[in-house]
């Protein structure tokens, strides 16, 4: 008789308790894949959705500056010898090496103009670029659809007394208003937002922009990298990353992963005291069983080896459903639990041979005290049981 013929039978015998040793170890093995492949497929959802609102990249015109001040007073800066970026130019930062990271581009140009009695800055943008980028603004109304229609910040429209419906004139030309913004608490509640090709001929500043803003998926490649590609570029542009974004997103996602990775300690520690607990009582069970095993020559090596074969092989099988089980469970989760509709499950083999090498390497760690303790029976009480 082999020693995994008597793991094997022993464990046809102990349906019951190997059944419930199994069921408890698979669940904690499922929590922890559930976890894990939540935790990296929000993440990449988070991630991507991050990117999507608000710029972490701002292109500005070259320019030189000095502070002016006399006896300890500030009497302002002046700017002097200021580049303005052309239009066409924002083609080049599509060709960069890391082009496939450039979420969108939004080219602005900014203006003074009056309108009635009042003086407002008006900012021409590409509505669709504009609109992807801060998918937190709320509009009341529609969103501007064509060269006459424009959006107002909630104080540019307090102050024009305008809202959704209205109509008003810039420079003896008509616009409609199409929608108005909820408050945002930034600068863009005073700001006028037009095309950009009807705010270039208003302003006369044709194929010209004032500045541009890159949101940047900033998973793929360092920001600092696409700053200096982009930089290369265009060397007539100041470009600078904003770090605060940057760094707020990569932290907020950091947290989430510690918390998850946190989570699955606890449960690694609840499934290995099942282990431990189950496996210290089948051993107390078989007391006369292992005395037999010693009084007809087994030695401690082939006790401890009978038992710890059955801890593996419960470990494989529990492994193995609960890779399965928690898979499952994570693709049932991951609608609710994500930002998009559309996220996407991540498969990875990693941590289909991680999750099953965890079961084995819980169920014989916490086994090896409960084999070294049936190794050290004395066989002669336990033959007295009989």
């Amino acid at each position: 008789m082999k020693l995994h013929t008597i793991s094997i039978n022993n464990l046809k015998r102990r349906k019951a308790k190997m059944a419930f040793l199994t069921i408890g170890l698979m669940v904690g093995i499922a929590t922890i894949v559930t976890l894990v492949t939540l935790t990296r497929s929000m993440s990449n959802d988070i991630e991507r959705k991050m990117d999507e609102f608000g710029a972490n990249i701002l292109i500005t015109p070259q320019s030189n500056g000095l502070s002016m001040n006399y006896g300890g007073i500030n009497l302002g800066g002046v700017t002097f010898d200021q580049r303005e970026i052309k239009q066409e130019d924002l083609d080049k930062v599509r060709k960069i090496k890391n082009n496939k990271n450039i979420s969108s581009i939004s080219p602005k140009v900014l203006g003074g103009v009056k309108v009635g009695t009042h003086d407002v800055l008006l900012v021409g943008v590409d509505f669709a670029a504009e609109l992807k980028m801060k998918q937190w603004w709320q509009i009341f109304g529609s969103e501007p659809k064509g060269d006459n229609e424009v959006l107002l910040g909630s104080d540019a429209s307090n102050t024009l007394n305008a809202t959704s419906g209205d109509s008003f004139e810039i420079k003896g030309e008509k616009f409609k208003v199409a929608g108005v913004l909820n408050q945002t608490g930034s600068q863009d509640d005073s700001l006028v937002f037009i095309a950009l090709p009807k705010a270039q001929k208003i302003l006369g500043k044709e194929g010209k922009i004032t500045m541009a803003e890159v949101a940047a998926l900033c998973s793929g490649c360092p920001i600092s990298d696409m700053v200096n590609q982009i930089a290369e570029l265009l060397p007539d542009s100041k470009v600078s990353a904003i770090q605060q974004v940057v760094a707020g997103r990569l932290k907020a996602l950091d947290q989430f992963k510690r918390f998850s990775y946190a989570m699955a300690s606890v449960v690694v520690f609840i499934g290995s005291l099942i282990v431990f607990v189950t496996m210290m009582g089948s051993v107390n069970e078989r007391t006369t069983e292992i005395g037999v095993f010693r009084a007809i020559g087994f030695r401690k090596s082939h006790i401890m080896r009978i038992i710890l074969l059955e801890a593996a092989l419960v470990s494989l099988l529990a492994g193995v459903l609960g890779y399965a089980a928690g898979m499952g469970g994570a693709k049932l989760a991951l609608p609710f639990m994500a930002e998009t509709k559309n996220a996407h499950l991540v498969w990875d083999t990693t941590i289909a041979f991680g999750s099953i090498a965890l079961a084995l390497l819980l169920g014989i760690l916490a086994s090896l005290y409960p084999a070294l303790h049936a190794s050290k029976m004395d066989p002669t009480e336990a033959l007295r049981a009989l």
